[in-house]
């Protein structure tokens, strides 16, 4: 099962893009209100692509936090560099 782990992950990474395309072709070829249809599909498609957009956005924030509080000192050092003047030793 784990050598299938790849690709299960690929197809439910673009699973609600998919999702969303298929909505918005199936809007495109219906007339009237069969375009009705394609909508609850749009909207679950377009749901899961911001509550995962929110998700990935928090975990980061977190692991942000993390490194943060994980070495205090250490951040205001490499901020500026080597060179003690600006990014990457670079003053400006």
């Amino acid at each position: 099962m784990s050598r299938f782990r790849p690709a299960l992950r690929m197809v439910l990474a673009l699973s609600a893009p998919l999702l969303i395309l298929l909505a918005l072709v199936s809007m495109a070829s219906r007339r009237g209100t069969q375009r009705l249809e394609a909508v609850p599909a749009l909207m679950i498609g377009t749901g899961l692509l911001v509550s995962s957009g929110l998700r990935r956005a928090q975990r980061r924030r977190i692991l942000l936090e993390a490194l943060r509080l994980a070495a205090p000192g250490q951040a205001s050092s490499t901020e500026q560099g080597p060179g003690g003047s600006g990014v990457n030793g670079v003053g400006g």
